[in-house]
């Protein structure tokens, strides 16, 4: 019996934790980042920008109007932001300035900014294009030319 009891309290102590960690959001712990260029880097524009993921997967958005309840459970599709940051969870992503839309699943984007320092994010979008928790990244870089 105590043995049980034991066992029930280190359950609800890992639910609980995995709870505070963002264990039980749709990313199930993954994330998305850029591969290029890295933060704090000096390029020249047209700038290369390359996104990646890690334990989320990135798929074109299904066609047509997609129903709440078929959204795909850890999947979805990059936005880039440009001179902005990341968006709260739950928010739809504007297929509007300042961002872009990734729809056919792509991660790979030359992109002409003007000289000067800017602000990326990068930002996972579901089915819906609404932002989840923790599929973000703000990179700072610096454009000469």
């Amino acid at each position: 019996m105590a043995f049980r009891a034991f066992g029930a309290l280190i359950l609800t102590t890992a639910l609980v934790v995995a709870a505070a960690c963002g264990g039980g959001s749709p990313a199930g712990g993954g994330k998305v980042f850029f591969a290029e260029p890295k933060n704090g880097a000096t390029v020249k524009s047209p700038v290369h920008i390359v996104f990646a993921s890690d334990m989320f997967t990135i798929a074109p958005v299904p066609p047509g109007e997609i129903a709440p309840g078929a959204v795909r459970a850890n999947t979805g599709h990059y936005h880039l932001g440009v001179d902005t940051d990341c968006l709260s969870v739950g928010t739809v992503i504007p297929k509007a300035n300042p961002w872009v839309h990734f729809g056919k699943g792509d991660n790979t984007i030359e992109m002409q900014l003007t000289p000067g320092p800017h602000k990326l994010a990068v930002q996972a979008g579901d089915d819906r294009h609404a932002t989840m928790t923790g599929l973000c990244e703000v990179i700072n870089i610096t454009v000469t030319e």
